[in-house]
């Protein structure tokens, strides 16, 4: 079921998945090129529409970015748009407490659904947003759109990038969905442990 943020059944543009089903998510880099996939579980709690929400974890290395870590076990909540240009990870340790945000300006996520499971894909489009439970935020990677050069390349593409920053940015200040979550119950919708 997709829900808007009242909770009224809406139409979706994507398929209607239950809970718990698999979809393999793979990250395309800028320039189109495969980056990573793995697996992904849709979450046991209905998305707002048109976003779809899927539960994911981390199993490579620790790593800290500017204050956000990830750590093998943690449970991320990922927010995929096939209208939205940006996507939404929220990091949560194993004992369910959120650790912030993770978002990337993106191109909308598509679906291939004639794949088993069904695959999602989304392309990185260089700007990245750490938002802390505190109140702390992060832009990152602007100096990697400006030496690509879009402004002069790509004048559109350009634009829509920095709209879709300045959108995500404005949810997440208003933290609304799906900046929205708080706390994770354990293993939720995500059967996947490493």
């Amino acid at each position: 079921m997709v829900t808007d943020q009242t909770g009224t059944d809406m139409a979706s543009p994507w398929p209607e998945f239950s809970s718990g089903s698999e979809l393999r998510i793979v990250k395309l880099a800028p320039d189109g090129r495969w980056v990573t996939a793995y697996p992904g579980f849709v979450l046991d709690r209905p998305a707002v529409s048109p976003w779809l929400a899927l539960a994911a974890r981390w199993v490579t290395g620790e790593i800290e970015l500017d204050g956000l870590r990830f750590v093998p076990g943690d449970l991320l909540h990922e927010y995929f748009s096939p209208l939205d240009y940006f996507n939404v990870f929220a990091i949560f340790s194993p004992a369910g407490h959120l650790r912030g945000w993770y978002a990337n300006v993106t191109r909308p996520a598509t679906l291939d659904l004639s794949t088993a499971p069904p695959t999602l894909l989304w392309h990185d489009l260089y700007l990245d947003l750490i938002a802390l439970p505190n109140g702390e935020i992060h832009l990152r990677d602007e100096d990697e759109l400006t030496a690509a050069n879009l402004a002069v390349s790509d004048p559109a593409l350009h634009a829509t990038i920095l709209d879709a920053r300045d959108r995500m940015l404005a949810r997440w200040r208003g933290r609304t969905y799906p900046f929205h979550d708080r706390e994770a119950r354990d293993r939720e919708g995500c059967p996947y442990t490493p």
